[in-house]
């Protein structure tokens, strides 16, 4: 990826782009995504008091966080374009905003109905969240500092993987589940004042200038991006989502936590290292990524009951994902130039179908032929996903000049 300027029309450069980083701008979309996945995951650290609370099966709620996905899965493609004319800040403080609502619901409501009901509206507005933060983060930067300000701009989902929902589960068993959605709501309420203050606002895309969704698929290098999002997901969430089943032959099944707290770990320093050299090596970076996750998934399936080998591939594993989001995300925006809240859209609604086909798949093949499989399999996809970027030398993942 060359240091170009994009020459689309509404990418020009505005009067509000800097030259340097906004990290005060750019930290409050990060914060956004941090409540953004920490709202989506936190019922799953809280079952048993959810359950109690609420006087359903653990297994139902559970499904607060299928709805939420379902919800954004629906929401991010048809939001996003019914939303483009709008300009940028009152629309990012609306999804922001959702999830005020969404969470002082759930920490209210007595009825389980009525909270799965909150989660799919979280869902929905995490759906437009998604699609607008990498977009708005290019918009505030010079085209050769883009990759850099998505790169910040999405910090804050694996700080919410690895350290925020640990603490929020200790949260809630130290004072209650209702409490824990309802500072939530107080987080989100400052969010709501720090992007008031701090990120500029942007016009949305003019009536003349915006593509119909077909035409955003067919752009150059969109729907490269598009199948590795999904084949790279598909294959993180089969093995992530099944991670306990697999490691019980190393005997680290009482681990489990320490496991994916070295992931988290390793996925923050991925962004840091990423970070200085995304907008110049894009191209190899994704390919590093997809071949270092396939060497790790490769350890893991040759020598998984060893558990020294089973830390440092989770480490590798980790390293290896925790900036593709911010890659994809850059990938898309830089292909799509001026529809890239569209593209986002598109990604967002693949990335979530990804977890969902993951978890799915994983569930079906647990049994017959069984966990142990599920490493090669992820091999197979990444295979894939390493032959779609080698061959997007031209658009989507374009060598370096």
């Amino acid at each position: 990826m060359n240091d170009t300027p994009l020459t689309s029309p509404s990418l020009a450069r505005p009067a509000e782009r800097n030259d340097r980083l906004p990290l005060g701008a750019l930290l409050a979309l990060a914060t956004a995504g941090f409540i953004t996945v920490l709202t989506e995951a936190m019922p799953a650290g809280l079952l048993p008091q959810m359950s109690t609370g609420l006087g359903v099966s653990q297994a139902l709620i559970g499904q607060l966080v299928t709805l939420y996905a379902i919800g954004s899965i629906l929401a991010a493609i048809p939001l996003t374009i019914v939303t483009r004319g709008w300009r940028r800040r009152p629309l990012l403080l609306s999804a922001i905003g959702g999830f005020a609502i969404a969470n002082s619901v759930t920490a209210l409501s007595e009825v389980y109905w009525l909270t799965l009901a909150a989660r799919f509206l979280a869902g929905v507005f995490a759906g437009l969240l998604w699609a607008l933060l990498a977009g708005y983060a290019s918009r505030m930067v010079e085209p050769r500092l883009q990759g850099r300000a998505i790169t910040v701009a999405m910090l804050g989902a694996p700080l919410a993987l690895s350290l925020g929902i640990p603490a929020g589960t200790l949260l809630g068993t130290a004072v209650g589940w209702r409490l824990s959605f309802a500072i939530m709501t107080g987080m989100t309420l400052l969010l709501v004042i720090w992007v008031r203050w701090q990120v500029p606002d942007f016009a949305g895309e003019r009536a003349g200038k915006r593509l119909p969704l077909h035409q955003v698929l067919i752009l150059p290098g969109v729907r490269s991006v598009l199948f590795v999002t999904l084949s790279y997901v598909v294959a993180h969430n089969l093995l992530y989502t099944y991670i306990a089943p697999f490691l019980e032959p190393s005997g680290l099944g009482s681990e489990i936590d320490r496991v994916l707290l070295v992931f988290g770990l390793a996925s923050v320093l991925s962004l840091w290292i990423v970070g200085s050299l995304i907008d110049r090596w894009l191209r190899q970076l994704v390919l590093s990524s997809a071949t270092l996750f396939m060497l790790s998934a490769i350890a893991l399936a040759l020598w998984q009951e060893q558990p020294g080998v089973v830390y440092a591939a989770t480490a590798v594993w980790g390293l290896a994902f925790g900036a593709m989001p911010s890659l994809l995300q850059t990938a898309s925006a830089k292909a799509a130039a001026e529809a890239a809240d569209t593209a986002q859209s598109m990604l967002v609604t693949l990335w979530n179908v990804g977890i969902a086909a993951g978890g799915l798949a994983g569930g079906l093949l647990l049994n017959v032929p069984g966990v142990q499989t599920f490493p090669w399999i992820v091999t197979g996809l990444l295979l894939l996903t390493l032959w779609t970027t080698a061959n997007a030398r031209k658009h989507g993942f374009a060598r370096s000049e």
